[in-house]
């Protein structure tokens, strides 16, 4: 808290936050369900005893996991994070875990000032399917030729309308840059690594659904990249299930920039035509 002319002004939190998605129905509140937000809020409420609001990086969906996933508040109480975080460990559900808490500038926004998100989604192909330790978080598939897998994945990099791989907001874009989009193994274990400037609804699991498609072979790695030619939600991806994806990290710009990141992120955008430039 600080204090200007004898009025109280409010200063803004960063919480780093980690969370299994099991049983919650998402992170958005939702009225008389367990959500990952409402828990947090009534928490944080409770022990700052005033009311909290939290701006989240990115809405997870029901099933989802999280490992780096950013919110922010603002609060006029005085902050120790240190002790915050000592009283929040004990306070909070084992299955969600505040792990940092800092000032930050006033122009922070976990959501706005966001220039990347980095997913994983993780599978095995052990034909016994997934251990009991990794039963939440990682998900059953058959065999799959990763290298075709790898090659279709590439050929989806850049800034694309993924309208094909997305449940439609009305009045949002499915307008985003996918910049990373890979696939490691160890043993049985298949992780895929997805990473973009904003993603939008169901985006990482129809990603993961599709490729899957491919490397099991019942798609070629050609059929994947037509679908971005689509304009509507596609009836042919077999969405991949919730809760073998986790969110694994956020990055920012540095503090100076926030302010023009904040800006840039609430412009509308679209793909440039063709042989000519345009305005996002």
């Amino acid at each position: 808290m600080s204090e200007s002319s004898g009025r109280t002004v409010a200063i803004r939190v960063r919480l780093d936050i980690s969370y299994d998605g099991t049983d919650f129905v998402g992170w958005a509140r939702q009225p008389g369900l367990r959500t990952v937000q409402g828990v947090l809020e009534e928490s944080l409420s409770k022990v700052l005893r005033e009311p909290i609001q939290l701006t989240v990086a990115g809405r997870t969906d029901a099933g989802v996991h999280a490992e780096g996933q950013v919110a922010h508040f603002d609060t006029t109480a005085e902050l120790d994070a240190d002790k915050l975080l000592y009283r929040l460990a004990r306070f909070l559900p084992k299955d969600v875990r505040v792990t940092g808490i800092r000032p930050a500038p006033a122009d922070f926004d976990a959501r706005f000032s966001a220039i990347r998100r980095h997913y994983i989604y993780r599978l095995t192909t052990a034909p016994y399917g997934a251990s009991p330790l990794q039963a939440r978080s990682v998900v059953p598939c058959r065999p799959v030729r990763l290298d075709v897998m790898r090659e279709a994945s590439r050929n989806l990099l850049g800034l694309h309308d993924f309208a094909a791989f997305c449940r439609r907001r009305e009045g949002a874009t499915t307008v985003r840059e996918l910049q990373r989009f890979d696939w490691t193994r160890d043993g049985d274990l298949l992780t895929a690594h997805v990473s973009a400037d904003a993603f939008c609804w169901s985006m990482v699991r129809s990603l993961v659904g599709a490729a899957l498609s491919v490397g099991e072979g019942r798609r070629t790695p050609e059929w994947l990249p037509t679908l971005l030619d689509e304009r509507n939600r596609s009836s042919m991806i077999t969405v991949a299930p919730a809760h073998g994806l986790s969110l694994t990290a956020v990055d920012y710009p540095a503090d100076e920039d926030l302010a023009t990141r904040n800006a840039q992120t609430r412009e509308m955008r679209t793909v440039p035509s063709p042989g000519g430039c345009c305005g996002e």
